[in-house]
């Protein structure tokens, strides 16, 4: 399951999807909003992404992670839109037989989408200056 949303992630149920009672592991990545970008103070952060060519790369990473590692799942969801310090901007759950894999593969993931996908976001300081970045 991969998505882009502008709600809130509620990463409970995310895991909770990717459960599987031949998975004894269940890796789970939050990547959130810091109130510092370097030594630039963070307000709040705005993210964008072109939707259909984003959602067809995390498809390719999702096919990628099943095909190199024995998961039972995987899920990848990352916000779009304005998002405060604290919020949660992306999550990757993985679930697989042993927690080894699960971790290589939940890395592997985030790592992968971070460096591939098309969402740019826009980093907002408190006297309104911005500043953007593109995927790593």
């Amino acid at each position: 399951m991969v998505a882009l949303t502008h709600d809130s992630i509620d990463y409970h149920a995310l895991t909770e999807s990717v459960r599987r009672p031949g998975c004894g592991a269940v890796c789970l990545f939050l990547g959130t909003v810091r109130d510092l970008t370097g030594d630039e103070v963070t307000a709040f952060l705005e993210y964008e992404a072109y939707a259909p060519m984003a959602e067809k790369k995390l498809a390719e990473i999702e096919t990628d992670v099943r095909r190199r590692w024995p998961v039972g799942d995987v899920a990848m969801v990352h916000r779009l839109g304005k998002l405060g310090v604290g919020e949660v901007s992306v999550a990757v759950a993985v679930s697989s037989p042993h927690r080894a894999e699960a971790f290589e593969a939940g890395r592997f993931a985030i790592d992968t989408l971070k460096e591939l996908v098309p969402i740019w976001k826009k980093d907002v300081a408190p006297d309104g200056s911005t500043a953007w970045s593109e995927p790593k």
